[in-house]
């Protein structure tokens, strides 16, 4: 760990960028598995092109699509780590020189509260205008401070979902639910393949929460036996990429659920990500 302020804001800064420009390997690896297993022609060159995209982003360090995404970061807390409010001003300021340097969509909203609300204030010229989103603080075993950087983009926001499901004792009533709701995001969401992102809570932050960290901890080549029948069946809805039809409207699921109530409800977020979605990246600072 280091206490150099302006290495953090360096090392912040080059993670924005990557979360903003690459895909993992696990994720590369299953859309060219998705590749090799459609049958339909269009949907195939769908996963073939956005596979094409995300290498040459890669390769010249550029957005993966024009909306460049809301930063959300998870930082993770070794036992003996301190945070102090200097290293969290350091991560603000890499976030920013991040946005400056991918360049991020200048699409921050100018003005007071109101202004904000009815956009009626203007858009900040500077792609740093983009304030991140809080930051979901949670420990973790390593002795680090382990930044994850997620770039949010608005097409899943306003496809996703965080309400209450009566569970009536029955995890299949939930898993029902889940798949409603995301057939309904994936079909309206025009750039899928999807991966859904799922958190169960108890409490609509809690949900969020757990949605947001399902990303950081999902992995493509390592699926829950409830993952992959979430996944399964909003593939048999035949949606496809871009919904073209085909065996691909998802990629995977990563479903976190968390710590639950005696309740009749369990409170559930869905995001069907878009197909450029998670965009993250982590670094140890």
């Amino acid at each position: 760990m280091t206490n150099n302020y302006e290495e953090i804001v360096g090392l912040v800064r080059d993670t924005l960028v990557a979360a903003g420009s690459t895909f993992k390997a696990d994720k590369k690896e299953a859309y060219k598995q998705a590749i090799e297993n459609e049958t339909n022609e269009q949907a195939r060159w769908v996963l073939e092109t956005i596979l094409a995209n995300a290498e040459s982003a890669e390769k010249n360090r550029s957005p993966l699509c024009d909306d460049t995404g809301i930063p959300h970061l998870v930082l993770e807390v070794g036992p003996d780590v301190a945070v102090t409010g200097r290293i969290l001003d350091a991560i603000k300021e890499g976030v920013a020189e991040g946005l400056r340097d991918l360049p991020g969509r200048p699409m921050g909203i100018m003005g007071d509260d109101s202004h904000r609300i009815d956009q009626s204030g203007g858009l900040n010229p500077d792609s740093a205008g983009v304030e991140p989103a809080p930051i979901l603080i949670r420990r973790c075993e390593d002795n680090v401070l382990r930044l994850h950087i997620l770039m949010f983009g608005g097409g899943p926001a306003i496809r996703g979902k965080t309400y209450r499901v009566f569970h009536k004792h029955d995890t299949q009533v939930v898993l029902n639910e889940i798949v409603n709701w995301a057939k309904e995001g994936v079909s309206q969401l025009g750039c899928s393949p999807c991966t859904l992102a799922v958190g169960i809570g108890r409490s609509h932050f809690e949900a969020a929460s757990l949605m947001l960290q399902a990303q950081v901890d999902g992995r493509y080549d390592v699926q829950s036996e409830m993952e992959q029948e979430i996944t399964r069946r909003v593939n048999e809805a035949d949606i496809g990429p871009l919904g073209l039809h085909g065996k691909t409207s998802v990629i995977a699921t990563f479903l976190k659920v968390g710590p639950q109530r005696a309740s009749g409800v369990r409170i559930v977020c869905v995001r069907p990500t878009c197909c450029f979605e998670p965009r993250i990246a982590t670094v140890e600072l």
